[in-house]
């Protein structure tokens, strides 16, 4: 710590280390806004992001459940102003959608926050790829994104060699690595046990090794944003040096910042920290490197056909007017996604080169010639409210709704409706009658004893 940060900064950080964590929020900016408790303030680098004066019970709030908001460190989400910042760097005169990769992306804090930025500059033009190579933690991210609600994000769970395959097809490409962990140690004290100068060395060597198997993805004008959540110079600028020598990059995290940081944050040799005790948050390092030479290596290979196929006539027509844009409807065995139409064949592609979890927007299932939908549509942030009738339901029938109970839902007419929250969706169910089904899924539900 003293050799990244100088012997007073990092005394000041130590003991910042002993008091209590911030609490922070993300909003959704495509979603209804939850009302947030009074004092809540502006995180500086992030226009969505909330300081909170307490931590609430997050698992009773519907808002929580309906992607509303992602709850993410403030430290993380200045990964996600280097994102907005060189985004115009990577966009100008492009003639197809913008390509990015968030590489190590579970649970999905940094995925979300990409998607919304990308969303609020080009619309549905954006595919973003967000990668988990542990299936467990991939599953985690899955669900997240679903929550959140993009249909131009693609989750997938491959090796970073996998990429390789696929020259210059990203624009940008994010590496938040994994490291030894050094700003997780105020809130887990299992990564103070597990800290070592061995562990670091071994951090470092992953990191360089990630780094250089993705690197062929991207394309030459492109941009690596580098980031982790630990202090020393070693997994940081030692690591972004060494990519910028060793894989023909020029370092331009400065560049980005011509009026300077953000108050507290500390400029390095190559990039940016957060650190406790400077910011109101855990810690985290972010470069920015600008690729500027190809690799010299074989071609993309030619992707396999895609598992799905897109659908036509009635059914596909049906689907569409559940959205508020134009998509494309794929099928595969009965279940049936939407695609943007301006990203459909960039997701459909990636079907056939990776391991995709999902994509786009599940819609649901036909059975009987009748959709029953999938409880991802209510979530999505193209999904047009009143494609169903909507069950408006106060806290305590939604906190039932959301542990699996099926509500009496009288006067309502029959068949699926949408439960809103405050005109917040949240699922459907099946009305009828005398007693609804609810098609909210069990891997959802509040398992609390409310």
């Amino acid at each position: 710590m003293e050799e990244a940060i100088g012997h007073e900064n990092a005394s000041v950080a130590f003991s910042a280390l002993e008091e209590p964590a911030s609490v922070s929020v993300r909003l959704n900016p495509f979603k209804v806004s939850p009302p947030l408790a009074e004092g809540a303030e502006t995180v500086p680098w992030s226009p969505h992001g909330r300081y909170l004066t307490a931590r609430p019970s997050f698992v009773l709030d519907p808002f929580f459940h309906g992607g509303a908001y992602y709850v993410q460190d403030s430290s993380s989400m200045f990964v996600g102003q280097m994102f907005r910042r060189i985004l115009p760097l990577v966009a100008e005169g492009k003639s197809r959608p913008v390509r990015v990769l968030d590489l190590c992306a579970a649970p999905g804090g940094k995925t979300t926050d990409l998607a919304a930025s990308l969303r609020e500059a080009f619309g549905s033009g954006f595919v973003l790829v967000a990668n988990e190579v542990v299936s467990q933690r991939a599953s985690v991210l899955a669900h997240n994104a679903a929550i959140w609600g993009d249909p131009c994000i693609a989750v997938t769970s491959d090796d970073p060699s996998r990429f390789a395959d696929m020259q210059g097809w990203f624009d940008i490409i994010l590496a938040d690595v994994p490291c030894s962990g050094e700003g997780m140690f105020r809130k887990d004290s299992l990564a103070r046990e597990q800290w070592s100068e061995d562990n670091v060395r071994l951090c470092q060597g992953r990191q360089r090794r990630i780094a250089a198997d993705v690197w062929p993805a991207l394309a030459e004008g492109g941009v690596m944003i580098y980031s982790t959540c630990t202090f020393n110079r070693y997994e940081n600028d030692d690591n972004v040096g060494w990519i910028s020598d060793n894989l023909g990059a020029e370092i331009i995290s400065r560049d980005q910042f011509p009026d300077g940081c953000p108050e507290g944050i500390m400029e390095t040799g190559a990039g940016f920290s957060l650190v406790p005790g400077f910011v109101r948050g855990e810690g985290q390092y972010c470069a920015a490197l600008l690729k500027t030479s190809g690799d010299g290596r074989r071609t993309s290979v030619k992707p396999q056909k895609s598992r799905f196929s897109l659908l036509q006539g009635n059914a596909a027509r049906q689907v569409a007017e559940y959205f508020t844009e134009e998509v494309a409807v794929a099928g595969r065995e009965g279940f049936v996604k939407a695609l943007p139409t301006e990203v459909f064949r960039e997701l459909l592609d990636l079907e056939g080169r990776l391991h995709v979890l999902s994509s786009g927007c599940a819609v649901g299932e036909f059975k009987k010639n009748a959709l029953v939908p999938d409880p991802d549509l209510a979530l999505s942030v193209i999904f047009r409210k009143d494609s169903y009738p909507q069950a408006e339901l106060d806290l305590d029938g939604t906190l039932s709704f959301l542990q699996g109970n099926s509500p009496v839902l009288k006067g309502f007419p029959s068949g699926v409706l949408t439960v809103c929250y405050r005109s917040l969706p949240l699922g459907f169910v099946k009305n009828l009658g005398n007693r609804c089904n609810s098609l909210f899924p069990r891997s959802r539900r509040i398992r609390l004893d409310i």
